[in-house]
């Protein structure tokens, strides 16, 4: 059967957004054998994730069963998109659909699924419809796949509890910290290798912990705590900022735009030279956004030397691997504010 023009772009657009956002650097994508579907691609950390996807222009009724019945039982996807011309009746004939497979043994499919919605008068033909069709695209992958599937579910919230934390750059080191070790042990070993009180780091873990960056509970942990895939995403995430904030590496347009989701907007946060420069110093507590948080965090988490980050990490630059290294107790983050 024949595609139209509307239904070729939206196929090809929600492909290219896939494939440039590893340029973030946070995870790899290569497109997959399509098989039965209009788009299909692997994003990669220290797994893989296959996503496939259909897009849903001209047909409707039985195409539209065909589409989930395809999507739902393909076994090798973490993900499924839908991308759907948005109408009434497209609405109406899926939320059918969705009802009946919660009935059927497919019901757990359907925590792979992702719908996302494109205007229903979108025409190929005209270039500025074709701009506002790939921004949108763009932000609902980058905000309900790649932050949901690829980065571990990180949200802003996860940001904000992260970096929070009255004892500056503690997060920031201590997570970095169990990633490189592979474990913490118990907390007066952990206290005096890391150069921090009992009590202080039991409130940073339970922090971490309840953010849900680090964990026992996974059977694979054997009840030690062990960072988690969220977690991982965020110390690549800090060490990216931090590298682009010092001046280091300059980040790319995919990451910074992560960031953005994730109510971090460097743009009017600065870095670290515009933090040095600042007679006093940033207002926490809920008058400090996202940026202002994570830019106080990892500025304070490098001044007592300089980060040596984890190998655990998705992918380093070329000067990561040869930063100074300190003893844990020399290392330690500042004080409590």
């Amino acid at each position: 059967m024949s595609t139209s023009a509307e239904h070729t772009y939206i196929s090809e657009v929600a492909l290219n957004v896939l494939e440039e956002s590893a340029n973030s650097q946070l995870f790899g994508c290569n497109e997959s054998d399509r098989k039965r579907f209009d788009f299909a691609c692997t994003l990669t950390r220290d797994w893989s994730r296959v996503v496939s996807g259909q897009t849903l222009w001209k047909h409707d009724g039985d195409g539209i069963d065909k589409d989930f019945r395809t999507l739902l039982t393909d076994d090798d996807a973490t993900a499924a998109v839908y991308i759907a011309r948005d109408s009434m009746k497209n609405r109406n004939r899926i939320d059918e659909i969705i009802r009946d497979y919660r009935s059927s043994p497919l019901r757990s499919s359907l925590s792979k699924l992702r719908i996302f919605w494109v205007t229903g008068d979108f025409d190929a033909d005209k270039e500025h419809e074709r701009v506002q069709l790939r921004a949108r695209l763009r932000h609902d992958i980058y905000q309900d796949l790649l932050l949901r599937v690829a980065l571990g579910g990180i949200t802003p919230q996860d940001i904000r509890n992260f970096a929070s934390s009255g004892r500056l750059g503690s997060p920031v080191w201590i997570l970095n910290q169990i990633s490189k070790d592979g474990y913490l042990g118990n907390y007066t070993h952990a206290s005096k290798k890391y150069g921090i009180g009992i009590p202080p780091l039991k409130e940073e873990l339970l922090r971490l912990e309840f953010t849900g960056l680090i964990s026992r509970d996974e059977p694979k942990y054997q009840g030690l705590l062990q960072v988690t895939d969220k977690g991982r995403a965020m110390l690549d995430i800090c060490a990216q900022l931090h590298d682009d904030l010092s001046g280091r590496n300059k980040a790319s347009e995919e990451f910074l735009y992560i960031c953005k989701i994730l109510d971090m907007n460097f743009e009017q946060a600065g870095d670290f030279s515009a933090l040095e420069e600042r007679k006093t110093g940033l207002t926490f507590g809920y008058l400090a956004n996202n940026a202002e948080l994570m830019l106080a965090c990892l500025y304070y988490a490098s001044q007592h030397g300089e980060l040596e980050w984890s190998p655990e990490l998705f992918q380093r630059s070329a000067d990561r691997g040869s930063v100074a290294r300190r003893s844990p107790r020399s290392a330690r983050p500042g004080g409590s504010t």
